[in-house]
């Protein structure tokens, strides 16, 4: 287990109150990181916190300032930020539970471990934990996280739970004013077939050790090229994924066959075809 928790408090339901702690579940991917280089000497280019017609300060001398008119600002210490009174700051009371599927994915933010803080607490945090999982239910509540309050889900997984902190209603744009435009048509029967089958024939679990950025590995491989060349040597990538140009039309018949043919499927949309083979047996005799 990580040698500190993101956050320390308790979970609280009615009168019970379970001492947890939260760890992140997530962690930044592999990432390609650049620093900007002044050509003409190849240093570094550093960023200093200036002060216009000062220059720059020290950073014990920095305030956060609240700005409520043009350049008028409230100066608050850290301490008295820190100092704000919040429940939710230690404890999280679950005030609703919901079915997971009525939270719209849109909603969900980031993920949290959630585990008993000693073994004192795991009695109540298994019942708890157990009492989800057969009602089918995703606790609600709100917390105190990363200097804002978070609206947050709690549900099992595996021996812990899971939090997740949740976005305000406010925070999500409505997919109305994105998809009016879609037209509200039906698709050719059989073009639907194909494009099943299609989606039949590539099914598998989920595995997530199957994907990687492509894009990292793509700049790895630019780096050690460019290491390799002579010094300020351009390397071009050439683009041999040429797209589908203006003047050609996409036959989406063809391509949803072919596609088939490549995956080792059948391009047969359905069985009902055959009666139109025999007619064109037929013709050819």
């Amino acid at each position: 287990m990580p040698a500190r928790a993101y956050w320390q408090g308790q979970i609280r339901l009615a009168l019970v109150s379970i001492p947890v702690e939260i760890y992140s579940a997530t962690k930044s991917g592999a990432t390609v990181s650049f620093k900007q280089i002044h050509e003409p000497s190849g240093k570094p280019i550093h960023y200093e916190k200036v002060v216009t017609g000062m220059g720059p300060v020290d950073t014990d001398e920095i305030m956060k300032g609240y700005e409520i008119s043009k350049g008028e600002f409230v100066l608050l210490e850290q301490d008295e930020i820190d100092a704000v009174k919040l429940e939710s700051k230690k404890t999280l009371e679950l005030t609703q539970f919901v079915d997971a599927h009525e939270i719209d994915v849109l909603y969900y933010e980031k993920p949290y471990f959630v585990v008993p803080a000693d073994d004192l607490a795991e009695e109540a945090f298994i019942v708890l934990r157990e009492a989800l999982r057969r009602s089918k239910k995703v606790g609600l509540g709100q917390l105190a996280l990363r200097g804002r309050e978070y609206v947050v889900s709690l549900k099992p997984c595996g021996r812990g739970m899971v939090l997740e902190t949740l976005r305000y209603a406010d925070e999500v744009n409505k997919a109305q004013s994105y998809f009016r435009e879609i037209p509200d048509a039906k698709p050719d029967p059989e073009l639907l077939d194909l494009a099943q089958a299609l989606i039949d024939k590539k099914s598998a679990a989920f595995d997530p050790q199957e994907f990687h950025d492509r894009y990292v590995d793509a700049l790895k491989g630019l780096i050690e090229r460019k290491r390799k060349s002579k010094k300020g040597a351009r390397i071009i990538e050439e683009d041999d994924d040429k797209g589908p140009s203006g003047a050609n039309v996409v036959d989406l018949m063809a391509a949803l066959k072919k596609s088939m043919e490549k995956s080792g499927g059948s391009a047969k949309p359905a069985a009902k075809k055959a009666p139109a083979k025999k007619a064109a047996a037929r013709k050819r005799a």
